[in-house]
């Protein structure tokens, strides 16, 4: 058997047991729950077997479409298994640790629930909050710490191919500025969080010079410890707030921005996406990847809307119903195009080169 059938069924057979470790999990922290707080448990609806059929063949098309690209030279195919499985398994405890408490929360309708030493008027009122039940909200390292392990947790094995559907429009984005070199090439990440997404473009695009900004310090440091500690080009991370950054206007040939819209009131959507057009340069892109809405898969409705009712996501129903494009359109952006793989919509949107 050559080279290229063994790595596919390694990739297979890692993202088989991803889901199945997802799925144990989650199952045995629900009864867990259901014994020791049944109060804590909020009103679903019940999945039924075609959409349960409906899922995994969307998780298989996600699949398929991770593995063509890595075929196809796009990232390099270690890309594929790439993360730091003995740093979360040492982990892995603390998140069930941390349960009692999140049950706790979850009992006393407890959102706010955020560490004493945060200075509040330094955040918009909107970020205060425990997304998810997750203790401290985005606001210490405990919370970095766990985060990556609780997303491939949540999404059965696939955020980070989820995440990497952002790595082809980027690839189409920075191709367009033919005259530079791809070493002149800056790309933002907005809302970086832990970095991952950095350090997949990084891997993709070893040559661009990458920057990052989020509003967690915390998170922050848990980006430089994953990105700065090996050779390659220094990633640049900024403190800050996604409505109104730091940078001079059109200081990007790309930005990409991932699984922040659905945590953000329209308000501030809108402004990001207004504060992202100033920082591109006329002929570049954005691209944004988030949560499918009901207008383009109107057959996940329930998963949405169990989703929002068993987590602490407060603007998630006005995310999921929102008109994105339209949004796009109103900042000025052109060529808006957005596909569905799996739980997320990509959408990519360029800057009009004659602006």
């Amino acid at each position: 058997m050559n080279q290229i059938p063994l790595t596919k069924l390694a990739y297979k057979t890692l993202q088989q047991g991803k889901s199945l470790a997802g799925l144990a999990h989650k199952g045995v922290s629900t009864k867990l729950m259901e014994i020791f707080s049944p109060e804590s448990i909020p009103n679903t609806e019940n999945v039924t077997r075609d959409l349960l059929i409906q899922l995994r063949n969307s998780i298989d098309e996600l699949e398929k479409t991770d593995w063509q690209e890595a075929v196809e030279g796009l990232y390099p195919k270690r890309q594929l298994f790439k993360a730091p499985w003995i740093e979360w398994f040492a982990k892995y405890p603390l998140i069930w640790l941390d349960m009692p408490s999140t049950w706790k929360r979850r009992k006393r309708r407890d959102v706010r629930d955020i560490p004493k030493s945060i200075n509040r008027e330094k955040y918009p009122d909107y970020y205060l909050q425990n997304f998810h039940h997750q203790t401290d909200g985005y606001l210490s390292d405990h919370s970095a710490e766990i985060y990556d392990m609780q997303v491939e947790i949540l999404f059965n094995g696939t955020a980070d191919a989820m995440r990497r559907r952002v790595l082809s429009p980027l690839q189409k984005g920075i191709s367009k500025f033919k005259d530079k070199d791809t070493s002149e090439i800056k790309v933002l990440d907005v809302a970086t969080g832990t970095g991952r997404t950095l350090e997949q473009i990084r891997t993709a695009f070893p040559s661009l010079e990458l920057f990052g900004i989020d509003l967690s310090s915390s998170y922050l440091k848990q980006a430089s410890k994953s990105l700065n500690n090996t050779d390659g080009q220094l990633v640049q991370l900024i403190k800050g707030n996604a409505e109104c950054m730091p940078f001079s206007n059109s200081s990007f040939q790309a930005i990409t921005c991932v699984f922040l819209f659905h945590e953000l009131p329209k308000e501030a959507r809108q402004n990001v996406i207004n504060d992202c057009f100033r920082l591109i340069e006329p002929g570049g892109t954005l691209v944004i990847a988030d949560s499918i809405q009901f207008s383009d898969s109107p057959q996940f409705a329930t998963v949405m809307d169990n989703f929002r009712k068993f987590f602490h996501e407060p603007y998630y129903l006005d995310y999921i119903k929102d008109d994105i494009d339209l949004r796009l359109k109103h900042a000025g952006f052109t060529d808006i195009e957005g596909k569905s793989h799996f739980m997320t919509r990509v959408w990519s949107a360029y800057k009009p080169k004659n602006y």
